[in-house]
């Protein structure tokens, strides 16, 4: 099972931090959490969300394996 992690604001939205779930691909890792929490695949498609898989910010879709961390990480701002 992968290891998804929420940061910021997406765990206050999701009632949670961490949670290993099972999906072969990233796309279908999005899709489950959207469809377990509106509210949260609102927050996960939201402009400016980023993905890293084990520490990697990725774009688009890939495959992921048991020891696949999924960090997703809110929008930044700062100066």
């Amino acid at each position: 099972m992968a290891r998804v992690l929420l940061f910021g604001r997406l765990s206050d939205v999701a009632g949670w931090r961490e949670r290993e779930i099972e999906s072969p691909f990233l796309s279908a890792l999005r899709t489950r959490l959207a469809a377990d929490d509106p509210g949260l695949g609102e927050a996960l498609a939201r402009p400016g969300v980023q993905v890293a898989l084990d520490q990697v910010i990725v774009r688009g879709d890939a495959a992921l394996n048991a020891r696949t961390e999924v960090a997703f990480l809110p929008p930044m701002s700062g100066g």
